[in-house]
């Protein structure tokens, strides 16, 4: 394998390992966790479930990105996800990049 290949996967790897922590933090401060919790359902699905469902689906990240940032209903059932306007767009990325790669 190409050196500047593996160093560069390396540095990936190490700053999703250290993102984690601090998506968590996200979660808490912009209160996903009021209705979301990594593997049990609340309100809403778990995080866990959720990258489940949606793993390898091509427009996920993208419909879960519009979700956060504009409120969704009928996936889960019929409580509807309000919009959380407390997070900005690219935090929703973050946010849905990481509860994707959740396993």
């Amino acid at each position: 394998m190409n050196k500047l290949l593996l160093c560069t996967s390396l540095a990936l790897f190490a700053a999703q390992a250290w993102a984690a922590p601090d998506m968590l933090a996200l979660a808490k401060q912009k209160n996903c966790l009021g209705c979301h919790a990594l593997d049990a359902k609340i309100v809403g699905p778990a995080y866990k479930a959720v990258a489940e469902k949606y793993a390898g689906k091509p427009g996920a990240e993208q419909m879960l990105v519009n979700a956060v940032l504009h409120g969704h209903v009928g996936t889960w059932g019929q409580v509807p996800m309000p919009a959380n306007t407390d997070v900005t767009p690219a935090q929703a990325k973050q946010l849905v990049e990481w509860i994707l790669s959740l396993k």
